[in-house]
């Protein structure tokens, strides 16, 4: 009896494991989606302006121009902020592969291999290609920062300040990635204002928060829901083992009845992020088909929940 359960959790995993390769194997075109947009709001939009980018894309901006206008130093037509944003990256990607999951450092590790390469192959040109440098900005800050948005949705990480900030909240957990986000961004857009002028560090500043501002309206994993589970099923034990085994998150049941119907009733609650609906659905429709699930979305959460960064 032992060993046909030994057989049926083995195919079981099997499945899931076939299953997890699936999925992630369906994101990948998303990520790769995500970048080109990403890089072409950067090399078409922002580069054109001599403008800076926020985090490490825009220290590696800044180091290009070091070398190429204060040094002397010529790539010909090659732009190598692309390989410097890759090198910087370096440090951060060494120390996620010991703390952080293989399958979120290898997605990451894609991510940013996917932007070096189109930053250095996208051409960038001459001249701005609208007049008004506003404009510019604004389609640039948009297409950046829902490329980027799409690439945290799909489960990866562009790397950068980004990456820095999950592996601080993974040993300390006291960190906030907007608040290293802004102190970064302090430091850049304070060097820039030392090498050149006012304007320019003022249209990079509009740049950042219009890309934040799409980042977010794209990425879905901060948006919190609170989740009612109604199920008539008597035993509702395989149920919470694959809720709480599968996601990793607490669930509070209790008992109820139906007003109308007087059938006995389980109520089970939890609180996932958006990026999570699709799972928890996923596996209570598995389980019971006929199951009633009631879902608040944007709910604020005061107290211990627990973030995940990665997927």
């Amino acid at each position: 009896m032992a060993g046909v359960q030994e057989q049926v959790n083995s195919r079981e995993e099997a499945r899931s494991r076939q299953s997890n390769v699936k999925q992630e194997s369906m994101r990948i075109p998303g990520i790769v989606l995500g970048v080109f947009i990403y890089s072409i709001g950067v090399n078409l939009f922002l580069q054109p302006l001599h403008l800076y980018s926020g985090g490490f894309m825009g220290f590696s901006q800044l180091i290009r121009t070091i070398l190429v206008q204060r040094m002397g130093i010529s790539f010909g037509n090659f732009d190598i902020s692309g390989v410097i944003y890759y090198i910087l990256n370096l440090p951060a990607l060494i120390v996620a592969i010991r703390t952080m999951r293989k399958r979120f450092v290898l997605k990451t590790l894609f991510t940013v291999t996917c932007i070096t390469l189109m930053l250095s192959l996208i051409p960038i040109p001459a001249a701005p290609i609208m007049e008004d440098k506003l404009a510019n900005c604004i389609i640039a800050g948009v297409l950046a920062g829902g490329g980027i948005g799409l690439v945290l949705r799909m489960g990866a990480c562009d790397g950068g300040v980004d990456l820095v900030g999950m592996i601080l909240i993974q040993k300390k957990g006291r960190f906030s990635i907007g608040r290293i986000n802004i102190a970064a961004n302090l430091i850049l857009y304070g060097l820039c204002l030392l090498l050149f002028d006012i304007p320019t560090v003022l249209y990079s500043l509009i740049y950042s928060v219009i890309c934040s501002v799409a980042c977010d309206k794209v990425h879905i994993q901060n948006i919190n829901m609170q989740v009612l589970i109604l199920t008539k099923m008597k035993d509702i034990k395989p149920l919470e083992i694959e809720l709480m085994g599968e996601m990793h998150r607490g669930l509070t049941c209790w008992d109820a009845k139906g007003a109308y119907t007087d059938d006995d009733v389980h109520v089970l609650m939890c609180v996932i992020s958006k990026y999570e609906e699709h799972q928890l659905k996923s596996i209570v429709h598995q389980i019971d088909p006929n199951a009633f699930v009631l879902i608040d979305e944007g709910v604020s959460i005061d107290g211990y929940f627990l973030k995940k960064l990665d997927s």
